[in-house]
């Protein structure tokens, strides 16, 4: 897979705990795995189904879950956007008719609920967006051919994040361009293109390059154009706190650069008190000497205000590691906050 290139950090950044992955002896039961309906969602299920299978010996059986949000049509704002992908999993896990569940992280709400724990972050996929638009071409090019033509470009995306990032550098560049909101799956929205109801649409490239479509991308949207979501690009593998063994199974998966880098990014969303839907964009990514920089933002979806801040700060890699990355990003949201971040992002999730 396309992954962008490690960030230094200085420990056995494949390992939690220093433990070694080591392969556990064969198992009768299956081990059940909650899963949502979608294409991305059994593949990814279905890589984190192999390595368990390899780490324990124990079969995995995929359990397919119907969410709140695969079944409604409605914008993810208007429904409230937050756990919709994910309640039905936790609920499954907690009634034990699954014993760990996939997440897309940057699905996750920041609050887990009592009684599960986040087993494992896998190492993050390439974190940023892309565009998949006709012709293949880039944004600035589908653009000017599109306005040499008298024509606005029209570019699908289901997320207000990226709205506000494309409409803030359409207003920066004077350019011609319309944001469109859309909803489906990842076939159903390339779709769009390839029938010519939009010129382009704006998707992750952790999704398609996880569904073997990378090659379908025009243009990766880089840092300077568009920050991702919060935790886009990672995994988030869930269990009971009840199921100790399991637990420490699944843990060989963490990869820890990767855990502490989206805390941070968490941590700035949970202090914003924003929804998964809300125009916020946070990246985390590692320097040289275990700094780590937070970028923020916050922005309207039309793009007339964006707020971009950014936050430096060491890690010292020991076992609160993860609550270090967490003040980076309360630090940064307050900053944001005091900027008028707050009115922005319309109602809070409280």
């Amino acid at each position: 897979m396309n992954r962008q290139p490690s960030h230094e950090y200085h420990r056995d950044d494949h390992l939690m705990n220093g433990q070694p992955i080591t392969e556990q002896p064969p198992a009768t039961a299956a081990l059940r795995l909650g899963t949502r309906r979608s294409a991305l969602a059994m593949a990814q299920s279905g890589m984190v189904a192999r390595e368990v299978t390899r780490l324990t010996g124990r079969p995995v059986e995929l359990v397919e879950i119907t969410t709140y949000g695969d079944t409604s049509r409605e914008a993810l704002a208007q429904i409230g956007g937050t756990g919709v992908f994910v309640s039905a999993l936790r609920d499954a896990l907690l009634e034990g008719r699954i014993d760990f569940a996939v997440h897309s992280l940057k699905d996750l709400p920041t609050a887990a609920p009592a009684g599960l724990v986040l087993a494992a972050v896998p190492e993050r996929e390439d974190t940023r967006d892309a565009l998949v638009a006709a012709e293949g071409l880039a944004l600035d090019e589908l653009v000017e051919k599109l306005a040499g033509a008298g024509r606005t470009a029209r570019i699908g995306t289901g997320s207000p994040r990226r709205m506000a990032q494309l409409n803030a550098w359409a207003t920066a560049r004077g350019a011609q361009l319309e944001t469109v909101a859309i909803r489906g799956n990842v076939d159903t929205r390339i779709g769009y293109v390839t029938a010519g109801e939009l010129d382009a649409v704006v998707l992750a490239t952790a999704g398609l390059n996880r569904l073997g479509r990378g090659a379908e991308i025009s243009q990766h949207l880089d840092p300077e154009l568009m920050i991702p979501a919060p935790g886009q690009g990672a995994l988030a593998i869930e269990c009971t706190t009840a199921n100790a063994d399991l637990t420490v199974a699944l843990s060989a998966l963490d990869h820890a650069p990767t855990r502490v880098a989206v805390a941070a990014e968490r941590a700035l969303l949970a202090t914003l008190e924003a929804g998964c839907s809300a125009p916020v964009a946070a990246l985390a990514t590692w320097g040289r000497e275990n700094e780590l920089r937070l970028d923020g933002v916050v922005g309207n979806p039309d793009g007339s205000a964006l707020l971009k801040m950014s936050a430096n700060g060491p890690i010292v890699l020991d076992e609160t590691a993860e609550q270090q990355a967490a003040a980076l990003g309360r630090a940064l949201a307050d900053r944001l906050l005091g900027a008028g971040a707050d009115a922005l992002m319309g109602e809070r999730a409280r």
